[in-house]
């Protein structure tokens, strides 16, 4: 079977809704490639070799949750940005991005998959009575957990998501038993975890005032990793749609220890 790519543009915004969000970049269509597609690939980020990969699998669209235009950049179509976008065009590829609303989606998005890895109990986004969540657009999570410290919750991270983490912690007795987590560069969010009470908090990355606030509040910080906290919503999202149009679809793990 096959789609056009404005029916399978319309499906994706459909499931994202990416108006009701202030976001980085452009979400949607970020590079215009053949009509008609029957396969596609999804990965986290639009790098040359997720592209070269999808040129490899003969796929007709590509889904990332990064893609390749943000706010900043000077626009200038250069250099590995030229060489990604050569390659899509040459191939008549189409690049599909998501970005914010990817994170947030309730069921399939990068923090609802993340606490379905974890073991979470889910059901915590916006509107759902007795949960909450936090945060800049309410895209933190929170649920209640039972880890005795810091450093098993820890280490059950570190397993699932096969990876060392950076632990910081100002108390590592303290029991867990709330958790907020949000995939990705979430760093920034960790006072607004506090305030929600969270005695740790899950996220990709870590920066300097992190480990200081940490430390002086008793709340423990864990980095996880970028990528890997990020690699579950794109080919959530991408193989529910792919099923809902019958569509092929493959997931491509590109390795990236950030």
């Amino acid at each position: 079977m096959s789609i056009e790519r404005n029916q399978l543009l319309s499906v994706f915004n459909g499931l994202l809704q990416p108006e009701r969000f202030k976001d980085y970049g452009p979400n949607g269509l970020q590079v215009e490639g053949k009509n008609e597609i029957r396969r596609i690939v999804s990965g986290v980020t639009a790098s040359r070799a997720l592209i070269e990969a999808a040129i490899d699998a003969k796929a007709d669209a590509i889904f990332v949750h990064h893609g390749l235009f943000w706010k900043g950049m000077d626009g200038r179509i250069t250099g590995w940005l030229k060489e990604r976008i050569r390659l899509l065009m040459a191939h008549d590829i189409n690049l599909l991005a998501y970005h914010l609303p990817l994170d947030a989606h309730p069921e399939l998005g990068n923090n609802a998959q993340l606490g379905l890895k974890l073991g979470l109990k889910l059901g915590v986004k916006a509107g759902v009575q007795g949960q909450a969540t936090f945060g800049d657009q309410n895209l933190g999570w929170l649920a209640n957990v039972e880890f005795a410290n810091a450093a098993v919750l820890a280490e059950h991270v570190q397993t699932v998501l096969g990876r060392q983490a950076t632990l910081v912690s100002g108390d590592l007795q303290k029991p867990i038993r709330k958790l907020a987590w949000c995939t990705g560069g979430a760093q920034g969010f960790f006072e607004s975890a506090i305030a929600a009470g969270a005695d740790a908090y899950i996220t990709g990355e870590i920066s300097e005032p992190q480990m200081h606030l940490a430390r002086e509040m008793g709340v423990s910080f864990i980095a996880a990793g970028h990528h890997a906290t990020e690699r579950y919503g794109a080919p959530a999202v991408t193989a529910h749609v792919a099923n809902e149009c019958g569509l092929e679809h493959q997931f491509i793990e590109i390795d990236n220890p950030a």
